[in-house]
C-alpha cells in the first residue's frame, strides 16, 4: 500500500487528465476508430516537438519557452525553400541544412541571456519569444520584399512587400518526411550500417585489435538483409510510406519475444551463468497476450484503422533514445550536477555556463526539427501564426504528463503527448453533447493548455517558499 499511495501521488495529475479524457471520451460518443486515428496523427506531428523541452529541465533551467525561437529558425528555412522551389525530400533536406545553423545561433544568443538571468530563465523565455515574435513580424511584413527583392505573387502581398498569411505547402513540403518509403529508410540504415562496421573494423586493424563475432555479424547481416528485400512481396510491402498500426504492434511484440529468447540463448548456453529465467518469461507471457488481445474485434478494429508515418515516428523514438543516451555521457552528467546544483559543480569543475548555453543550443534545434515535422504534416504555413502557440502547447503536454519545473522524462512527455491531444480531439465534441455548444469545448481546452502551466508553476513555488532552507550555524 505505500508504494502504491506512492505511485499514484507521483503520478496524479497524468492520472487526473486520464480520467478526464476517458469522461469525454464517453461523453461526445465519437468512435474510438476516429479518436484514435486523430491522436496518432497529432503524436506525429507534435511528439518531437515535446521532446524538445527536456534537455533544459534536465539542466535545472526549466521549462524553455524560448523553444518558440526554435520554431521561427525553422519557418525562415520554410519560406526560402518554398520560394527557391524545392519540393519533397530535398526540400525537406535543405530545410534541415538552412534552419541548423539558424537555429544553433539563436540558441546560443538564448543561452547567453539565460546566464544572465539565472533563476528566472523562463520568464526570460517567455520574454525573448515575444521578443523574438516582433523580429520576426518585422522581417517578413517589411524586410522581404521591401529590403530583399522577392517577385512571387504566391507568396507575397499584392505591394509587393511583406509575406501573406498563409502558404499552402501542398505540392512542395507537405508530407515531404511523412512520405519517405520504409524501402529507403532501410537502404540508408543498412547502408550506414555497413560503412560503421566495416570502419570499426579497418580501425580495429590498425590497432592490431582483430575484429569480433559482432563485427563480422554486422558486415555479413546487412548485405544479407538488402538482397531480402527484393522478394517481390517484401518489397511491395516495403515500398509503402505507411505502416498499419496492428502490423506495428505485432512487428513490436515479436521483436520483444525474439530479444527475451536471444538473451535466454545467450547466457544459458553461448555463455552460460547464473541467469534468471523469470523475467524474459514473463515478457514473453506479456506478449502472448498482446498477441491474443490483437486478435478482439473491438481493438483490431482501432488497430486496422491507423496508419502511421514510418520516418516520422521513427524520428520521435530516435529523440528519446537520444535524450536516454545522453545521460550516460559525460554532458549529460554535468547537465545533471548542473541542474541538481551549480554551486556543487562550480566545485567540481564543471563550466556551468557553457553547459548552459549547450543545452539550450539543442534545445533550440531540436524545437527547430520538430516545427519542421509539424509543418510538413500541416500542410499549411500560416506565417504570422504557426510559431506562436508553440510553446505554451508543449509545455503543457509535458506537465499533462506528469513532468515538474525539476524533473522531466521520455516517458512523461509521452504519456502527456497522448493524454493533452486526446483530451483536445474530444473537447469541442463532448461540449457540444453537455451544453449543445461546440464552442464550450473550445474554451475548455484553451483553459486547460493555459490553466495546467498556471497551477504548476504555482505549485513550484509553493514547494520553493515551504521547503526548509540551509541551515545557518550558531558561532
Amino acid at each position: 500500500m505505500p508504494k502504491f499511495r506512492e505511485l499514484v501521488g507521483n503520478n496524479k495529475v497524468a492520472l487526473l487528465f486520464g480520467l478526464l479524457c476517458i469522461g469525454a471520451i464517453y461523453t461526445a460518443q465519437n468512435p474510438l476508430t476516429f479518436v484514435a486515428a486523430e491522436l496518432f496523427t497529432r503524436i506525429g506531428r507534435n511528439g518531437f516537438m515535446v521532446l524538445a523541452l527536456l534537455i533544459p529541465v534536465l539542466a535545472g533551467m526549466g521549462l524553455n519557452f524560448g523553444i518558440v525561437i526554435g520554431a521561427i529558425a525553422a519557418q525562415i528555412a520554410v519560406f526560402w525553400t518554398v520560394y527557391w522551389g524545392f519540393t519533397g525530400s530535398e526540400g525537406f533536406l535543405l530545410c534541415l541544412l538552412l534552419s541548423t545553423p539558424i537555429a544553433i545561433f539563436f540558441g546560443w544568443l538564448v543561452g547567453r541571456v539565460f546566464n544572465k538571468m539565472k533563476g528566472a530563465e523562463m520568464i526570460a523565455g517567455l520574454v525573448l519569444g515575444y521578443f523574438a515574435d516582433g523580429l520576426y513580424q518585422l522581417f517578413f511584413l517589411y524586410v522581404i520584399g521591401g529590403l530583399i527583392p522577392v517577385h512571387n505573387d504566391r507568396l507575397i502581398i499584392s505591394g509587393g512587400i511583406g509575406v501573406k498569411n498563409t502558404i499552402d505547402l501542398a505540392g512542395n513540403l507537405k508530407y515531404s518526411l511523412d512520405n519517405v518509403p520504409m524501402l529507403q529508410i532501410m537502404k540508408i540504415a543498412l547502408a550506414v550500417l555497413f560503412l560503421v562496421t566495416l570502419l570499426k573494423a579497418i580501425l580495429g586493424v590498425m590497432k592490431k585489435k582483430p575484429p569480433g563475432p559482432r563485427c563480422w555479424i554486422g558486415l555479413g547481416a546487412a548485405p544479407i538483409i538488402y538482397a531480402l528485400t527484393y522478394i517481390p512481396a517484401l518489397q511491395t510491402f516495403l515500398s509503402s510510406d505507411r505502416l498499419l498500426l496492428l502490423h506495428a504492434v505485432l512487428a513490436a511484440l515479436g521483436a520483444v519475444i525474439a530479444w527475451q529468447l536471444w538473451r535466454i540463448l545467450y547466457n544459458k548456453i553461448l555463455r552460460p551463468k547464473e541467469y534468471s529465467l523469470v523475467r524474459p518469461l514473463v515478457w514473453i507471457g506479456l506478449a502472448a497476450v498482446g498477441f491474443f488481445l490483437t486478435n478482439i474485434r473491438p481493438l483490431e478494429a482501432i488497430l486496422l484503422s491507423v496508419r502511421i508515418p514510418v520516418t516520422t515516428y521513427l524520428c520521435i523514438i530516435g529523440l528519446c533514445f537520444f535524450n536516454a543516451a545522453l545521460l550516460k555521457t559525460r554532458l549529460g552528467q554535468n547537465m545533471r550536477t548542473v541542474g541538481q546544483s551549480q554551486t556543487v559543480a562550480n566545485a567540481a569543475g564543471i563550466n556551468v555556463d557553457r553547459t548552459r548555453i549547450i543545452a539550450m543550443i539543442i534545445s533550440t534545434l531540436l524545437a527547430c526539427w520538430g516545427q519542421l515535422i509539424y509543418l510538413q504534416n500541416i500542410g499549411t504555413f500560416s506565417t504570422y501564426g504557426a510559431h506562436t502557440q508553440v510553446g505554451q502547447y508543449a509545455i503543457a503536454a509535458l506537465l499533462v504528463g506528469g513532468a515538474s519545473v525539476k524533473k522531466a522524462t521520455n516517458k512523461e512527455a509521452v504519456i502527456g503527448v497522448i493524454l493533452f491531444h486526446t483530451l483536445f480531439i474530444v473537447a469541442p465534441q463532448a461540449g457540444k453533447e453537455l451544453f449543445n455548444n461546440a464552442q464550450l469545448g473550445e474554451y475548455f481546452r484553451v483553459f486547460v493548455a493555459y490553466g495546467v502551466i498556471a497551477v504548476s508553476l504555482a505549485m513550484h513555488a509553493w514547494k520553493r517558499a515551504v521547503s526548509p532552507g540551509p541551515k545557518r550555524i550558531k558561532t
